[in-house]
């Protein structure tokens, strides 16, 4: 494989506007999730950003920014409009998709996501880790994948994914990542699909890749890293910084 690491990024989240450019220990959200993308040393790392105002504070850190369509429809469609920018001559196979609200990633999990592509079945690689708690069980926003894992296997292919807590039953229950790696040829067949239902139903993007017969694998790590969508994880996570060196 030969992986590049694409950053979506826009400025009109719902829940915490400017998202991206929210200070942490000194420097701009996104500054830190592209410097754990850099720390993992995988390929090159780009943000494709919605608006002028995050490409300047990427660039302004030394990073690789590709302004795109602000109106884009989603974080995918972002990377790959980048991507095409980025590369025309199709020189990266693999494109790991990071969410742009995850400051404190451990650079193993973008190791970690590529694992389900050593397999030539999967189109698609993303990350589970086990659902710890009841609350986390029953909570809409966290998403559940329906996985089961061989003995001695650290990756499965995923059967669905939903905010209800899946499947029903005595067994583990696993909290999906939203950090994907694609093949090349697999971003660029999503992209283009319409919208599904189920996808329309639970409001989960990848749906429409397992409606559409594309297979996803997922690769099991420890616990799911903290993502910032709320003013109250922005709190945390800056408060949790003062003991961090970013």
């Amino acid at each position: 494989m030969n992986p590049i690491i694409l950053i979506p990024a826009r400025l009109g989240s719902t829940r915490l506007p400017n998202k991206p450019l929210a200070e942490i220990a000194g420097a701009p959200m996104i500054v830190h999730v592209l410097r754990r993308a850099l720390e993992a040393e995988i390929g090159p790392v780009a943000v494709a950003c919605g608006e002028a105002a995050i490409a300047e504070a990427v660039r302004a850190a030394g990073g690789t920014a590709i302004l795109t369509k602000p109106g884009l429809p989603s974080g995918s469609d972002r990377i790959f409009a980048a991507l095409q920018i980025l590369d025309p001559d199709q020189k990266y196979d693999t494109i790991i998709n990071l969410q742009g609200d995850l400051p404190t990633i451990p650079p193993a999990m973008l190791h970690a996501v590529l694992s389900p592509l050593e397999d030539e079945r999967y189109d698609i690689g993303t990350l589970v880790a086990p659902v710890t708690t009841a609350e986390e069980a029953a909570a809409p926003s966290v998403v559940k994948a329906a996985c089961d894992f061989a003995p001695g296997q650290m990756v499965a292919p995923a059967l669905y994914f939903s905010r209800a807590a899946i499947p029903f039953g005595e067994g583990p229950l696993w909290h999906h990542i939203g950090l994907y790696a694609f093949r090349r040829a697999a971003l660029g067949r999503f992209v283009r699909l319409p919208e599904s239902p189920l996808e329309r139903r639970e409001k989960l993007e990848q749906l429409r890749a397992l409606e559409a017969g594309m297979r996803i694998g997922v690769a099991k790590v420890d616990h799911a890293p903290f993502g910032v969508d709320t003013q109250a994880d922005l709190d945390r996570v800056r408060k949790e910084s003062k003991n961090v060196l970013f």
